[in-house]
């Protein structure tokens, strides 16, 4: 139909009718469309009684997607990209009609475009057929065999920052329990213990206040001191084992990013699910022919 570079580096345009659009529940499916199509010119051929025409649009195809325009300002109406485009068919019997369908970036719904294109029907779904296969192409070319490797490099770290965090509550369930010892050890000394005095008291004998932590002028009751608390650090996070915690998201600005690492997995599963190319036949009573 079209050279490669045409529809990677430039578009092919083609002049048609827009019919309009209508929701659908599936991706795909003869019956899916047909009803689609009888919807959509019944109700153009109610508007074309009140005198309304039927807009021209100017349609795009290229590698990136099929882009409906205004013929006249260029302004972009819809943008369909490939990879959401299911199901493409043109009518057999009346070869100004066809239609795809084509899933909204938006509300995830399944849309379904009918066209009426002078007579080119059949050449414009076999353009889409074949921008769709190169544009599959180079989606695996250019970074579509990561996408698996991009999920295993999510799911561990996910996993990582699980550990990161029950690391940080075994750490503060460790403190508690140091805590709880502490004041456990002190209670219970002897009552009658008297720590020694200190060679050198107030008027009061007392013992000069020390700065230093309570605990390490208080014997337990085996004459040990209780092992020092271990200061948390507020800079670096860091395991069990004394290491920061791993960032494979760090390896590379951009490397990774979540947002496009979810375009490709979209992208993937478009591309998966592949577009089924059909010519039927659409036409079914005298009312459809006048529409």
């Amino acid at each position: 139909m079209h050279t490669p570079e045409a529809l990677s580096k430039h578009y092919i345009p083609y002049n048609a009718k827009f019919l309009g659009s209508t929701e659908v529940e599936q991706p795909k499916g003869t019956e899916v469309v047909r009803d689609a199509v009888r919807k959509l010119k019944f109700a153009r051929h109610i508007k074309k009684s009140e005198g309304q025409k039927t807009p021209k649009v100017e349609l795009q195809i290229s590698i990136y997607g099929v882009k409906i325009l205004d013929p006249k300002t260029k302004e972009v109406q819809h943008n369909c990209q490939l990879h959401r485009i299911s199901f493409c068919a043109d009518d057999k019997t009346d070869k100004r009609i066809f239609t795809f369908i084509c899933k909204d970036s938006e509300s995830n719904k399944h849309l379904c475009y009918v066209f009426d294109s002078e007579k080119c029907a059949e050449e414009i779904t076999l353009t889409i057929g074949q921008a769709f296969d190169l544009a599959y192409r180079k989606f695996l070319e250019s970074g579509g065999k990561d996408v698996e490797t991009r999920k295993q490099i999510a799911g561990l770290q996910k996993r990582i920052q699980e550990l990161e965090t029950e690391n940080t509550e075994l750490k503060n369930k460790v403190q508690d329990l140091e805590n709880q010892l502490r004041v456990t050890q002190v209670h219970a000394s002897p009552a009658g213990s008297v720590t020694p005095k200190s060679p050198s008291t107030d008027i009061f004998d007392m013992v000069p206040f020390s700065p230093i932590s309570p605990q390490s002028s208080t014997p337990t009751r085996n004459g040990t001191q209780p092992p020092p608390v271990p200061s948390r650090s507020t800079e670096i996070k860091r395991d069990l084992f004394g290491a920061e915690p791993f960032d494979p998201f760090s390896c590379g600005a951009g490397d990774f990013p979540p947002d496009i690492q979810s375009k490709l997995d979209e992208m993937q599963e478009g591309f998966k699910m592949g577009l089924t190319l059909e010519g039927t036949v659409f036409c079914l009573d005298p009312l459809d022919s006048r529409c």
